[in-house]
């Protein structure tokens, strides 16, 4: 690992944790990736986690909140834009017809897209309204 990559892993790291603390596993591999989407039972919660500033304000504290949902997804994971390339890249690959978009988030079940939240339904926007748009989602597919 270059001395890049080490600074921005050390940078990005309270980013990964802000939600693995609220219970989302990281996906940081191919393999990973390929395994939780054959694998997973029920509906998934999957966060295209990034370092810009829409991320840090709006995207990460909408999802956690959003988890005081009484309806919610029974698997919560995360692959990292620009830190864990691969696993973003694949997890991006079951995302069919949609483009690439950081940060994100995708109601999945059955390896299948069944809402999603683009960044431009992130930015701009109030914490409040990405929570309903995502609690509105849970309540209809969870």
């Amino acid at each position: 690992m270059n001395a890049y990559e080490q600074y921005m892993k050390e940078i990005s790291q309270p980013m990964r944790t802000e939600l693995t603390e609220a219970g989302f596993k990281e996906l940081t591999s191919t393999e990973a990736v390929d395994e939780f989407i054959h694998s997973a039972e029920g509906t998934s919660l999957v966060v295209v986690n990034s370092v810009c500033g829409c991320a840090a304000g709006l995207a990460r504290p909408a999802v956690r909140e959003s988890l005081n949902n009484s309806k919610k997804p029974d698997n919560l994971v995360t692959v990292f834009a620009g830190q864990d390339r691969e696993a973003t890249s694949r997890m991006r690959e079951y995302f069919v017809g949609i483009e690439p978009s950081s940060p994100s988030m995708a109601i999945m079940k059955d390896g299948k897209v069944l809402h999603f939240i683009p960044r431009e339904e992130i930015e701009d926007h109030e914490v409040e309204e990405i929570v309903s748009n995502l609690t509105q989602a849970y309540n209809e597919h969870c």
